[in-house]
């Protein structure tokens, strides 16, 4: 009989801990919180918040968040016991019977923390059935979660009147601050208010809410639960709080940030910073009004810790006159001349360039692209340096066409340029002028990496942009030489109407301008920031006053004016992989044998080209040095040699356009078999394979032109092999082509021939 009552109790026993994982797993706990989403600054502090779907305010208060002060508050005043009870307290339980069966009528609760919180989670009415609903609950969610977690739960979901739970949500629209930041007085206040939330009402019930907050202070002080000095200062502590508005303080970016879908979204923005930008962006977009501009954008990366600081999408977010809701940080835009310090950095890398090595700023056709410099004229013979400070379009096209397009492309996609790596097939050699479309984040971005010796890391924009690697886009000393040019204060793109007094601190700085005057772009960096500023219309309409240095540029010295005062202490050094040495100014390469005019400059030891000068070539001429000569034809005897300045042919039409006299070369002996093998000109225009639409009514006559040899004086033309006319070798001439395909041919007084196909389609009745 013994051992039967033994087995019987075991069983009793035993039933409920067979039972409970069967009902856990029949009926789960229903403990998925939809929790409105924060966006914080880096002091974590709630400066952007949205609504749950069920229209909410449900801020999470992490656990960090639930200070010593506010959790004693709480649990003394709810459940002194939530440490010791597994969810229900069988003694508060047995207290509230006997006193509700004695008094007829409900005098005391006997709901735990935990009880509460499964009342939160699943709603229902307070019957007895109810009651053993939300104990069942209880034992899951002991069972699920720890104590903190629990109270976690708990001050997560407590009503607080109207669409207001949780205590975080409380303490930000009541108080305007975190619940780690608030005092005793302001912990009761809010711990009474969930008892009677409809009539407790934060800013209509202070004196109420007040007096019940007293009688708990002074209860906490028979308990000694505080010390005597902040139990006095809390009930002097006076309570003028009334509800305020959610913060909507970063509203592009945290429209960006809120499609993660996480609750709480730390990002790295310095309110201060954000808010002097925002201001700035304001006021000086106001001045724009009546030059038709009406819009501007500005990101600002700290380069000590690569975090996104400011970020400005529009001069107004509540402005709908003007798209103020647009966000012009992440807007697809063209870059115009912004990328062009990355290509001659790539160019120095890639041994082609130095500083001061030459181009040719004369006229280029590649297969029908013809680029113009932005004030369309052509200045010849520039160094490097001043192509990238005066924005030269024509020697750019030149160097990225040397370097290789797809080189270019796949370092901007390595560089996160989303839109350029999607059209990266479709891409020409135009995209260095801004023929593709990328965004301000991105562009800022990319010149952060100046400021950390050419190595791109994807900025920060939130605590969970983690694990980023870097990526080498430039080394340290080509990283170095393009810091130096973008530095230098005497350019064409400083600003004419910024004040020489401004106290602005060291940076580098690049200017665009985008195809039509849609967009102007200035982004500078120095040791401690990287800004990037946009300006500009969303509807896309240009304006003539639109332009990179006249726009752009004066918003972005306001902005490091005001974050970065006079701050010129600190700057690059030059790196060890960067040395000087002595260049013929002429060329930029080492000096050759007849170089006369040396200077110095930067250069990568055993990357950058020891190629010497040879700008001057010895020529063998007859005595009358009026025919040259090939080694394939010198004679015996009776010639001489000459020193000639070696010129390209491009340089020739720029010479002679300009009417600059130089030494030419006589033309080559006729005689010669190897002339008739080589230097056939080069048709320039029309461009090869090209289809011109004409109008039948009023046909536009098509230009001929060609590049050709220095020892040619005279060209002949013929259309569909027939003969057409005649003319100096760079001289241009036009004809009214038929429709079709139509085959031009250009041969020199040499006899060498050149052909291309076009195809001509009349317009119009």
């Amino acid at each position: 009989m013994g051992n039967k009552r033994i087995y019987k109790w075991g069983a009793v026993v035993m039933l409920p801990l067979v039972l409970f994982p069967l009902f856990s797993y029949l009926f789960p706990l229903p403990d998925k919180v939809d929790y409105s989403t924060i966006i914080t600054d880096r002091k974590g502090n709630v400066i952007h918040a949205y609504l749950t779907r069920d229209q909410q305010w449900r801020m999470k208060t992490e656990l960090h968040e639930i200070s010593d002060l506010l959790r004693k508050a709480i649990v003394e005043k709810e459940d002194k016991w939530f440490y010791y009870h597994p969810g229900v307290n069988p003694f508060a339980i047995g207290r509230a019977l006997v006193f509700n069966i004695f008094s007829g009528r409900r005098t005391s609760g006997a709901s735990t923390i935990t009880m509460q919180v499964a009342r939160a989670l699943e709603p229902r009415q307070r019957t007895y059935t109810g009651k053993l609903v939300e104990a069942f609950r209880a034992f899951q969610l002991e069972w699920k979660y720890s104590k903190k977690e629990i109270l976690q739960l708990y001050l997560n979901l407590i009503p607080y009147g109207g669409n207001i739970q949780g205590v975080k949500s409380a303490a930000v629209l009541y108080f305007g601050k975190n619940p780690d930041h608030l005092s005793l007085a302001e912990v009761v206040a809010l711990s009474v208010i969930p008892n009677r939330p409809s009539s407790l009402v934060m800013g209509r019930s202070n004196d109420q809410i007040v007096r019940e907050r007293n009688k708990w202070l002074i209860r906490f002080r028979r308990e000694n639960l505080f010390p005597e000095k902040d139990i006095e200062d809390a009930l002097d502590e006076p309570l003028t709080a009334r509800r305020q508005e959610a913060p909507k303080l970063i509203p592009h970016l945290a429209y960006k940030l809120k499609k993660s879908g996480a609750p709480v979204i730390d990002t790295y923005i310095d309110l201060n910073t954000q808010q002097k930008t925002e201001k700035l962006v304001s006021d000086y977009v106001r001045t724009l009004k009546f030059k038709n501009v009406h819009n501007a954008a500005v990101v600002v990366i700290d380069n000590s810790t690569n975090q996104v600081v400011g970020y400005v999408g529009s001069a107004d977010f509540y402005d709908s006159t003007d798209g103020g809701q647009v966000n012009g940080a992440a807007a697809i835009r063209q870059p115009g001349s912004t990328l062009k310090p990355l290509l001659y950095g790539m160019c120095i890398d890639a041994g082609i360039m130095t500083p001061k090595s030459i181009l040719a700023d004369a006229a280029i056709n590649y297969n029908g692209y013809a680029p113009e410099n932005y004030d369309r004229k052509l200045n010849g013979y520039v160094t490097m340096e001043y192509a990238l400070d005066h924005s030269l379009n024509i020697p750019a096209v030149k160097s990225l066409k040397t370097l290789g397009k797809d080189r270019f492309v796949q370092q901007l996609s390595q560089a996160g340029f989303r839109q350029i790596s999607e059209d990266r097939r479709k891409l020409g050699l135009s995209l260095i002028l801004g023929g593709c479309g990328t965004t301000l984040g991105e562009l800022t971005a990319l010149f952060a990496a100046f400021a950390h010796e050419g190595q791109f890391i994807p900025p920060k924009y939130t605590a969970a942009d983690t694990g980023y690697r870097s990526t080498k886009i430039l080394s340290p000393a080509a990283n170095f030489m393009i810091t130096e040019v973008l530095s230098k204060v005497n350019r064409p793109d400083f600003p004419l109407s910024w004040s020489s007094t401004e106290k602005l601190p060291k940076i580098a700085w690049k200017t665009g301008t985008s195809y039509g005057r849609r967009d102007a772009w200035s982004i500078g960096f120095n040791r401690r920031f990287t800004v990037g500023v946009w300006v500009g219309n969303f509807s896309g309409e240009g304006s003539p006053d639109i332009s990179g240095a006249e726009l752009a540029t004066p918003l972005l010295f306001r902005i490091f004016n005001t974050i970065d005062y006079d701050s010129d202490k600190d700057w690059f050094d030059q790196p060890a992989d960067c040395a000087i040495r002595k260049i013929c100014s002429v060329t930029g390469l080492p000096p050759g044998d007849y170089c006369e005019n040396l200077v110095t400059d930067y250069y990568i030891p055993l990357v950058s080209s020891n190629q010497p000068c040879q700008h001057m070539q010895e020529v063998m001429v007859n005595s009358g040095e009026n025919i040259s000569y090939c080694k394939s034809c010198m004679p015996a005897d009776g010639y001489k040699k000459i020193l000639y300045a070696s010129v390209d042919a491009d340089m020739q039409r720029w010479m002679d356009d300009h009417k600059i006299l130089y030494k030419k070369i006589p033309p080559h002996n006729t005689a010669c078999e190897k002339i008739f093998r080589e230097g056939a000109p080069m048709i320039i225009s029309p461009a090869a394979n090209a289809e011109y639409l004409i109008d039948r009514k009023n046909p536009e006559p098509l230009q001929l032109g060609c590049t050709a040899g220095a020892d040619v004086d005279k060209v002949f033309w013929y259309i569909n092999d027939r003969y057409y006319k005649s003319s100096p070798a760079r001289d241009k001439i036009f004809f009214t082509p038929e429709e079709g395909p139509v085959k031009i041919s250009c041969t020199d007084d040499k006899g060498r021939n050149r052909d291309i196909w076009i195809r001509v389609k009349f317009t119009g009745q």
